[in-house]
């Protein structure tokens, strides 16, 4: 089960989600940067529940790495921690990039099949309202209205501005979605 967190206080699970151990030594690394390792997951990602997730993988795959580093007679890690942290930022990095790519062909894809299969439809409004949970409500607003078949027009006299503005406010709204998606 995921770590839950509160501002000082980290709880991690010995075992990751996919039943790998953590080894004593990382799992005590792992509470040390606990706090601040999710914070900064939370911001890049949105998702306490996913930051809690990769920092338990992080911890399992470091376990395994020290493993097989002791075994083949290599030196220790000298800094477990900072070892630990750049393992979890690069297992947050590697889920934020893959989000941006899902986000446009979820877009392309409800785009196209407007009026077909409801609950396909419905699936996909959910899965891009995770994606969106980054933008504003306006945003989010206009993005599905958009998809609904609204003119930039009538999404414009809902929030009384033009429709050259409202398409201005979405389109910066989805750089700065991309841009805090790429790495």
């Amino acid at each position: 089960m995921a770590g839950t967190h509160s501002r000082d206080t980290v709880r991690i699970s010995p075992v990751d989600r996919h039943g790998r151990t953590i080894s004593p030594e990382v799992l005590e690394a792992a509470h040390e940067i606990g706090a601040r390792a999710l914070r900064f997951a939370e911001r890049q990602l949105g998702d306490s529940a996913v930051a809690a997730s990769l920092l338990e993988e992080a911890a399992a795959t470091v376990s395994r790495a020290i493993i097989v580093q002791s075994r083949n007679g290599n030196p220790a890690v000298r800094n477990l921690q900072a070892y630990l942290f750049r393992a979890f930022i690069r297992r947050v990095d590697r889920v934020k990039r893959k989000e941006l790519p899902l986000l446009e062909s979820f877009i392309n894809e409800i785009q196209q099949s407007s009026g077909s299969d409801p609950s396909h439809e419905m699936e996909l409004k959910l899965l891009v309202d995770e994606l969106l949970t980054r933008c504003n409500n306006m945003a989010r607003d206009m993005f599905y209205r958009r998809t609904e078949g609204f003119s930039w027009q009538e999404i414009g006299n809902l929030y009384g501005v033009s429709a050259h503005a409202a398409e201005g406010r979405f389109d910066r709204a989805l750089k700065r979605l991309r841009k805090a998606l790429r790495p």
